[in-house]
């Protein structure tokens, strides 16, 4: 007979698949600063991509806190909206819109990581993860600060940009 699965095995699985997640980022976002138009969306892309590899070093003192080999689990969503990301390249070089676009793309990436992020200190709080708390509390603060950039990024210039013909 299986085992029942517990908070535990959730919180374990979920931290593989944002594992997963962050090392695909770090893979995409030198893409998408190659892509970028503006000076300041690829300065953006590639000190999030500093950042990500910040991330991906914490989860694994997460990992190590729970004793737990460090793995990632695929992530059918993150691979998902990194493939939309690439297809906006694709379909928008050259185009006044395309910064709008790569803006659109990691604000996708952004929402699915505070998603994840809030979930596993919520997790983690009731597991009584108390050392891998804050751990995640840092990265969530700063997949928050990134879409709050972005946004402002969007709005002082890039989806203006998007609305005149190249």
């Amino acid at each position: 007979m299986a085992t029942e699965k517990t908070l535990n095995d959730l919180f374990l699985d979920t931290l593989k698949d944002i594992y997963f997640a962050e090392k695909q980022i770090l893979k995409a976002l030198p893409k998408m600063a190659r892509a970028a138009q503006s000076e300041e969306g690829k300065a953006g892309f590639l000190q999030h991509r500093d950042e990500t590899q910040g991330h991906v070093e914490r989860l694994e003192q997460v990992f190590e806190l729970l004793g737990k080999p460090v793995r990632g689990k695929t992530c059918e969503a993150i691979q998902g909206i990194i493939s939309e990301g690439e297809e906006i390249i694709e379909d928008f070089k050259g185009s006044s819109a395309l910064d709008a676009g790569l803006i659109s793309s990691a604000q996708a990436v952004e929402h699915y990581e505070i998603a994840r992020y809030g979930t596993l200190i919520a997790w983690a709080g009731q597991l009584g993860l108390k050392d891998a708390v804050p751990l995640l509390q840092a990265t969530l603060a700063e997949e928050v600060a990134t879409d709050k950039k972005l946004t402002q990024l969007a709005k002082a210039q890039a989806n203006a940009k998007a609305t005149k013909a190249a």
